[in-house]
């Protein structure tokens, strides 16, 4: 049995007939269907009822369909951690994390990255657990919650998330807002489950506040765009556009509302050294990119 038998069985299943697969395969279908059979004869079963031209999984390929996907699973990973020994080096990084955490945080890091690092891709997660972004293929995540054990976590940021008000609003000279006076305003912020009105939400909850109305807007660069045009506050974490002035939100006590980001990552995995590098100096970065901001 070869690997090829098992991904051209694979590719079939997820195409639901030998032509589609053939032709993702870019194979002749005879081919196909022979390369198949073959792969059912060496197993000793059959893989796929047939009838007529019609093909689908039989029972017992789709008990061995993620028997054989793991194979093919560890096949690419022992061929990823081969080609890292050959070179030396991670070539490529998959990075999710929520829109905004990869706009005004991780672009600026990536940024600043040379020729020996690895090439960072980068996948929105808005509204996605850290565990769920790991378990769908990427290297790093970088949430608001911490992905469960066995997963590596490391405290990556803590974030404001600020009040954004026009240069003629009233509170434009202020630094800082208490929540208790914010919610007398319209306020426009992300839909929930964004970080930033995950936070907000939290925050209202706890102090037992409510907002007088808020706006949903499809973004945080949105919110900011109607905050600029009069339309109310707003209320994101992302960096500050459209000459918005911003003031950090005051909540009962000391503290000001914050989004305080994790990283995580598989320390099983062939990319963990490198990931687990990049965490340490993105951690930097994000620390001297907001502290001068202050």
């Amino acid at each position: 049995m070869e690997l090829r038998h098992l991904r051209y069985f694979a590719a079939t299943a997820r195409a639901g007939s030998v032509s589609a697969a053939a032709l993702d395969l870019h194979l002749t279908q005879p081919g196909l269907s022979r390369q198949l059979r073959d792969l059912e004869r060496e197993l000793g079963v059959a893989l796929f009822d047939r009838d007529g031209g019609r093909l689908r999984l039989s029972r017992t390929g789709t008990e061995l369909l993620p028997l054989a996907t793991a194979v093919l699973t560890a096949a690419d990973d022992l061929r990823r951690a081969a080609g890292i020994q050959a070179a030396g080096r991670i070539e490529r990084l998959l990075i999710a994390a929520p829109t905004v955490t990869l706009t005004d945080v991780v672009s600026p890091f990536v940024a600043t990255l040379g020729h020996d690092d690895p090439v960072v891709d980068a996948r929105v997660a808005d509204g996605t657990s850290a565990q769920a972004m790991l378990v769908d293929g990427a290297d790093l995540a970088i949430a608001a919650d911490r992905a469960p054990a066995p997963f590596a976590v490391r405290r990556l940021a803590t974030l404001p998330v600020w009040a954004y008000v026009r240069a003629d609003h009233p509170w434009a000279a202020h630094a800082s807002v208490p929540l208790a006076e914010l919610v007398t305003q319209t306020l426009v912020s992300v839909p929930a489950g964004f970080t930033a009105r995950a936070a907000l939400d939290a925050a209202l909850a706890g102090a037992e506040l409510a907002a007088t109305e808020l706006v949903e807007a499809g973004n945080g660069t949105i919110a900011q765009a109607l905050a600029a045009s009069g339309r109310g506050v707003a209320v994101v974490s992302d960096d500050p556009r459209f000459d918005l002035h911003a003031l950090r939100i005051e909540l009962p006590g000391r503290a000001t509302l914050a989004l305080r980001l994790s990283a995580s990552w598989n320390p099983r995995a062939v990319t963990a050294a490198a990931v687990e590098e990049l965490v340490e100096r993105l951690r930097a970065f994000v620390d001297d990119r907001y502290r001068a901001a202050d």
